[in-house]
């Protein structure tokens, strides 16, 4: 069973998705109907709105949001390659305010020479802003792609002071 509540946002309306074991998707406006991207996502799950079950994830974002939150205390029920989660899991440690490069986070993971899987692990994160991929930037300091679009990416970063 999942559960999805849709709140709004500084960078527009949010579909936060979990399972009984943890946080599982977040989609932006622009994956709307929500809904149906639900079911293209999880063909085989029973999908129910519940913003009861949502209720502790939408007040951390809406904490993170009023910069009330700087860390996530969320269970989270991921489903990616190995090396998409390790990758992840070091885009995760990036703190608050600060920023990396994709070839940072692949030195990190141990493969040097990941960039670009890096940034393909960062384009499939299912959970962006609580898994903080949009504190992944290029090398030379551009900012980089987002599947949220630059824009919010640019918000994003402008909210936490690091760009």
């Amino acid at each position: 069973m999942l559960y999805y509540s849709i709140i709004s946002s500084p960078v527009g309306k949010l579909c936060i998705v979990k399972s009984n074991k943890g946080m599982r998707k977040i989609l932006f406006s622009k994956d709307y109907p929500f809904q149906k991207c639900l079911q293209h996502d999880f063909p085989n799950q029973k999908i129910e709105c519940n913003n009861f079950e949502l209720k502790k994830a939408a007040n951390q974002i809406h904490q993170y949001f009023d910069l009330s939150r700087k860390i996530f205390s969320l269970n989270i029920d991921i489903h990616l390659p190995s090396f998409y989660k390790k990758a992840l899991t070091k885009v995760d440690e990036i703190p608050f305010g600060k920023t990396s490069s994709y070839k940072s986070i692949a030195i990190k993971t141990g493969n040097p020479n990941a960039s670009r899987a890096v940034g393909n692990a960062n384009a499939n994160n299912p959970l962006p802003i609580i898994i903080p991929c949009h504190r992944v930037i290029a090398n030379d300091g551009s900012i980089g792609g987002y599947g949220g679009g630059l824009k919010t990416k640019r918000f994003l970063l402008e909210l936490e002071g690091a760009f």
